[in-house]
């Protein structure tokens, strides 16, 4: 009588090519997704239009934000107008004085922008610009 040779059974195998393009799709849309969810830092600011804009250079810049509810932040650190000179006093040690860029949102109130400019000028420094956009 002839026999058949039987065929040895399969052995499962887990397929890793397949699962590692699963999870580095998941890994991009996430990214990709975080990215946009994640506020920027800082305050929302609509800047003033001006024609005579100018670029700024690239020393030392520290952006001060003024939005249209009149907070401030320090580049990027939320500051009381009264906390101003202090947060200003941390910067009177570097190498070359900062330039101090005032990124104020278009409808925020000019007695605001007058005391920033006041603080910041009886701190010592003397290199202030007001951020707009070009028309």
């Amino acid at each position: 009588m002839r026999r058949w040779q039987e065929t040895p059974p399969n052995k499962a195998r887990i397929e890793i090519i397949p699962m590692i393009d699963v999870m580095m799709f998941l890994l991009i849309f996430f990214v990709l997704i975080s990215l946009n969810v994640i506020p920027a830092q800082g305050i929302k600011t609509q800047l003033p239009k001006s024609s005579e804009s100018q670029k700024i250079s690239e020393t030392k810049n520290i952006i001060i934000t003024i939005n249209n509810e009149n907070t401030l932040q320090v580049d990027g650190k939320l500051v009381d107008l009264s906390n101003l000179s202090a947060e200003l006093n941390s910067y009177k040690n570097l190498d070359k004085k900062p330039n101090f860029i005032i990124n104020g949102d278009k409808s925020a109130n000019l007695q605001t922008l007058i005391n920033v400019m006041d603080i910041i000028k009886s701190d010592g420094f003397n290199s202030v610009a007001i951020a707009t956009k070009s028309k």
